[in-house]
């Protein structure tokens, strides 16, 4: 008897592998980025693209504010083009971060979502700043 997580068979061992491999190349982890900027914070640029209110209401230490729809060329120009940006939004039920990781990567920029935005980060133990 099927259950309904067994009833779709599992991918072969090596889509598996290249899918999740894959994936990794799109996203991190609220954990990895705290990690990643207690260690090297100047290693990427960590965005919240939140309204700039949400943001100066709590945000992740760190990060700076651009709200997705600010994220044309003229003003991504003050960036430099080769530094890996990290897009966070509110959090599972927000699609924020992916408008600016759609934004980001249409500019040639290097961009990764972190999962899970302030909701993930909250979950995980970590503190905002206003």
């Amino acid at each position: 008897m099927t259950t309904p997580v067994t009833e779709i068979r599992a991918a072969k061992s090596e889509d598996a592998l290249n899918y999740f491999s894959d994936l990794l190349t799109f996203e991190t982890d609220c954990w990895d980025t705290h990690a990643s900027l207690n260690t090297n914070p100047d290693d990427f640029i960590l965005v919240d693209v939140r309204a700039p209110q949400l943001y100066a209401e709590g945000h992740i230490e760190g990060a700076i504010n651009i709200p997705h729809a600010k994220m044309i060329a003229s003003y991504m120009k003050r960036y430099p083009g080769d530094k890996l940006f990290v897009v966070y939004c509110a959090g599972p039920h927000c699609n924020g971060a992916n408008k600016a990781a759609v934004k980001l990567a249409k500019l040639n920029l290097p961009v990764k979502l972190m999962i899970g935005g302030v909701t993930g980060w909250l979950d995980e133990g970590f503190t905002l700043i206003s």
